[in-house]
């Protein structure tokens, strides 16, 4: 679901209907200026702990109350004296984003729009299986890539989502889901992907504080193999990811050539198909167990060709690697077409005959503009100029 920028406002009054857009909205919360606990790692919670006295112990028994048991409250801290939760709720705050709306689709699948306290917002999407319960999460506000088939594609970046904000959308989910306490074998929410508004690689400091927060045994309790991030193809960024956080890649693959990438996936302009490829053939700790999933969406006469289907097993000959066939999700003014079944069944079978798991992603959410390439917020940014031309209308 990684994605897009927008094109600038087609005209002086584009811009003030966007502007007016903004100041018709209720204004963010006043700002509170105690310290945000979540999205800390430990080592920092540890830090700020320390910082009003407290020893190393107690790390431990809050992390427990914010991840394990989901509190938002200090006083529900009940192990801790009731002086120090007292102090602790003067000094410090637990954050959630704001719930906007919640969508229900008739398949099950659930959307948020969160708000967080500047106002700007993001989508998230919980999406139950019958063996697993998957969280599309978001790193950023809009998005720096500019993919022409993603309905993120309309609306340019705003900003990095931080720590804070991303650990926020999984206690959000966790607490729609009744996920509390973690870690029972029932759990409704079973894994992560990061493939929501944005490019995780982009924000990889963020990503990679959150993720840590969310892996960590003693509190929300995701194993690293249950955790998958998406990228466009920021190639200088994989190794990192692979040898930081040791989580499962997926590549938005989406062409064959770099003709057809550049279009659709213009960061390939930078990064083109080969240097791509070798990126995840040195991904660190891929191996026949721990496959790279590339992403393929179905656009009818676009990429869907027998011969794109052979063309793209030649391409990742050598990589231990599954393949996800996506048909394209329609939205709101796309100039694409989904491929029909039968395109869609051949190619599978190209694929599956090289070798390669090929299994067709069943759209989930289409009701609700939910599933693949379809998530977008309202939250904007205007350029100055816009802006001063906007306000001069």
């Amino acid at each position: 679901m990684s994605s897009v920028v927008a094109n600038s406002p087609s005209s002086a009054s584009d811009a003030r209907a966007e502007l007016l857009a903004f100041a018709g909205r209720p204004a963010a919360a006043a700002a509170d200026s105690r310290p945000d606990l979540i999205g800390l790692e430990r080592d920092a919670l540890t830090e700020v702990l320390a910082g009003i006295g407290l020893p190393k112990f107690r790390t431990g028994q809050i992390w427990h109350w914010l991840y394990h048991r989901g509190v938002t409250d200090f006083r529900e801290m009940t192990t801790l004296a009731k002086p120090l939760r007292l102090r602790l709720a003067e000094t410090f705050r637990i954050s959630r984003p704001a719930v906007v709306t919640r969508q229900d689709s008739v398949d099950g699948t659930i959307k948020w729009l969160l708000r967080f306290a500047d106002g700007n917002e993001a989508e998230t999407v919980f999406i139950p299986e019958e063996d697993r319960g998957t969280l599309c999460v978001s790193s950023q506000v809009g998005c720096t890539l500019t993919c022409s088939f993603c309905h993120t594609g309309t609306q340019r970046l705003v900003r990095n989502l931080t720590p804070a904000e991303i650990v926020g959308q999984v206690l959000v989910a966790l607490d729609h889901l009744g996920g509390y306490p973690t870690g029972a074998p029932d759990r409704r929410l079973t894994n992560i992907v990061l493939m929501g508004m944005g490019e995780p690689l982009y924000n990889f400091d963020n990503v990679a504080s959150a993720l840590k927060v969310i892996m960590d045994g003693e509190g929300i309790a995701l194993s690293k193999r249950r955790i998958t991030l998406s990228t466009s193809g920021v190639v200088p960024m994989m190794a990192r990811c692979g040898a930081e956080l040791g989580v499962n890649l997926a590549i938005s693959l989406h062409a064959t050539t770099d003709p057809v990438r550049d279009e659709l996936v213009p960061i390939n302009r930078k990064w083109p198909i080969a240097e791509l490829l070798e990126a995840c053939r040195t991904y660190p700790g891929v191996n026949n167990a721990r496959r790279i999933t590339f992403e393929y969406v179905m656009l009818a006469g676009v990429n869907d060709a027998p011969e794109d289907a052979r063309r793209l097993v030649g391409l990742i000959e050598g990589i231990p690697a599954k393949i996800n066939l996506i048909p394209f999700n329609p939205w709101p003014g796309s100039r694409y077409q989904c491929s029909d079944d039968a395109t869609i069944e051949r190619f599978a079978q190209v694929v599956l005959r090289a070798g390669y798991a090929s299994p067709v992603r069943t759209p989930r959410g289409r009701d609700i503009l939910a599933a693949c390439g379809q998530l977008k917020s309202e939250s904007a940014k205007l350029t100055r100029r816009e802006a001063r031309t906007a306000a001069a209308e």
